[in-house]
């Protein structure tokens, strides 16, 4: 097992999450075609490991690779980090339906438990109140305007979610003109049409009960189109999905994010998709909505939306990296062809 560059004779360094392998902080590795490298930190050449030390430190990698949250892929090559700092390049096809149920599921999963927690304390704490209160001279009635004056301040006086126009201006919306915004899928890009509210710093005594920032009454209407109603509505989404989901929600997403393929197609199926009762979203919000609200769509289709939104922005900032792997494995993978005394064709990129 070697320690340094063939290439540059740098130092490769080590990891401690390949008991197997524990040369390198960035390996590639091909299961198919039983490839293992170590890439050098300084030149960023390709070493290939010697056939014999190969096999069980690439079962171990794709074991690593599939349980980590934090990685994105293409067709052709994937890029994993790991908590320790060990980067993993996986060559082959993609994993995405699993990677989306493990890493989404965990995460839908501990919203909707929250929900539950918090909706069971308020339960326990009005029927406590409801059953011991006469006995100590307290009705639910005591508790009403403590409870409306919450209510009114976390429903249209706290900001629930910032967005950004396409001047790069900060719009704050309230949790009721987030319910309310309004979207269509568009000629292949979104639009987003909203109501916003002006906000100024509110005083001292207001802002120690946790309420920084104040409604000045003065509304506005917003249209954004195409990239910046995309990025408005990564934002919004995961403050509407607050609630999660259960695990047929996680599956019911995965599929239509990997039935849709691309995110125009999963705009236009999320457009025709079935939408949510009038009445349960009224139970939800207080009010009523719009019908092409977004908070109107199901559940899957909005955890699917979601997903996907958040894979895009990791594509995206992974992209140009993603890119210069790719060159370099092929360039790679030719000199591993002779050492291991193949002739076999590369796949070209998708």
């Amino acid at each position: 097992m070697f320690a340094t560059c063939l290439f540059c004779h740098a130092p490769l360094g080590s990891n401690q999450t390949i008991e197997h392998f524990p040369v390198g902080m960035r390996l590639a590795y091909d299961a198919e075609r039983g490839r293992l490298w170590v890439v050098c930190p300084k030149c960023e050449r390709w070493n290939l490991s010697p056939l014999e030390e190969r096999w069980e430190a690439i079962e171990e990698a794709e074991r690593q690779y599939r349980a980590t949250t934090r990685r994105v892929a293409t067709d052709n090559i994937a890029l994993a980090r790991l908590r320790d700092g060990l980067e993993l390049v996986r060559i082959g096809r993609p994993l995405r339906p699993e990677f989306a149920a493990w890493r989404y599921g965990d995460q839908f999963g501990r919203r909707r438990r929250k929900l539950i927690g918090y909706s069971a304390l308020g339960v326990a704490v009005a029927g406590g109140v409801l059953i011991g209160g006469p006995a100590v001279g307290l009705g639910l009635g005591s508790f009403n305007l403590p409870i409306q004056l919450y209510n009114l301040g976390y429903n249209y006086w706290l900001p629930a979610v910032r967005v950004h126009d396409a001047q790069g201006r900060v719009l704050r919306l309230s949790r009721q003109q987030l319910y309310a915004a309004r979207w269509a899928p568009g000629d292949g890009a979104p639009q987003l049409t909203f109501d916003y509210q002006h906000f100024t710093a509110s005083g001292s005594l207001v802002s120690r009960l946790g309420f920084a920032e104040r409604p000045t009454g003065t509304k506005a209407r917003a249209e954004l189109i195409g990239d910046t109603a995309v990025r408005a509505m990564a934002a919004m989404l995961p403050v509407l999905n607050r609630g999660g989901g259960g695990a047929r929600d996680v599956e019911s997403a995965v599929q239509l994010v990997e039935s849709a393929g691309a995110l125009p197609t999963l705009f236009d199926r999320a457009a025709r998709a079935e939408r949510r009762s009038a009445l349960g979203v009224m139970a939800w919000t207080g009010s009523s909505v719009p019908k092409d609200a977004l908070f109107h769509l199901s559940r899957p289709v909005r955890l699917a939306l979601e997903m996907a939104l958040h894979e895009d922005d990791e594509r995206r900032a992974m992209a140009g990296e993603l890119g210069a792997l790719y060159a370099r494995w092929e360039e790679a993978e030719r000199i591993a062809r002779i050492a291991d005394g193949e002739l076999t064709r590369l796949p070209s990129p998708e």
